[in-house]
């Protein structure tokens, strides 16, 4: 275990809980069970946990309440801040760009589909994008623990140094393109905008191209998480089947 004594994060609900003591163990300090819960997945947690070394506190469900409006199923884990990084195995020249996702609930959700897709690197714009908090990551069903995740201050400045690196730059919007309509299989990178605006002026016009998904039945848009993985599921299926 890390003797750092710094910041302290909480980590809840089951899936949360698991991925973090698999991927990052030496970063927690202690994990809390519900008294009264109990079944498969505590003895899971607590064996994943005695393995490591991290202590067992047993409490109330009353104090995993009081730790926020986040579902706890039961479990918490007391985690030392970490920087937001995770994985370097997802496909390098396949990224993701968010900014303005406000909805804690909603960042998680994404990154979540960014993972099952194998994406390799989430960029978010610090500014005006939720927090990576404890809702986020149990939003994410542990994702986040597997996914390299970095903060950047400027979106248009971050697409010209990855349009430098031979990038195509696509925003996600309702009136592009379908994205079978496009070639996605060499370096890309998908920028995605927040629940209510989408992407920023800037962000839009610094793209090379738009692309959305059509709408065939009576809603007129999707959540920002679903139009993810229709456009990103289409670009792994160019990858790895040809267009």
């Amino acid at each position: 275990m890390s003797t750092d004594r710094g910041a302290v994060e909480i980590v809840v609900g089951f899936h949360p809980v698991r991925e973090l003591l698999r991927h990052r163990p030496q970063q927690a300090r202690s994990l809390l069970v519900a008294r009264r819960r109990g079944g498969a997945r505590r003895e899971e947690l607590v064996a994943l946990a005695g393995r490591h070394g991290v202590p067992v506190r047993t409490v109330a469900d009353a104090v995993l309440d009081a730790l926020g409006p986040a579902r706890h199923n039961g479990f918490a884990l007391e985690v030392e801040a970490a920087p937001e990084t995770g994985r370097r195995d997802g496909d390098l020249d396949l990224l993701v760009l968010l900014e303005d996702v406000q909805d804690p609930r909603n960042l998680g959700a994404v990154l979540r589909v960014c993972e099952g897709a194998g994406v390799g690197r989430v960029l978010i714009r610090d500014r005006g994008t939720a927090p990576l908090n404890a809702a986020a990551v149990k939003a994410s069903a542990g994702a986040v623990e597997w996914l390299e995740v970095e903060r950047v201050v400027n979106s248009a400045q971050e697409i010209e140094r990855l349009r430098g690196q031979g990038f195509w730059i696509y925003g996600a919007d309702a009136a592009g393109q379908a994205p079978w309509e496009v070639d996605l299989t060499g370096r890309v990178a998908l920028c995605l905008g927040g629940e209510h605006r989408g992407l920023r002026r800037l962000t839009r016009d610094s793209c090379d191209a738009l692309l959305g998904l059509p709408m065939r039945g009576r809603v007129d848009s999707l959540n920002v998480a679903t139009a993810a993985a229709g456009l990103l599921y289409e670009a792994i299926r160019q990858r790895t089947s040809g267009r």
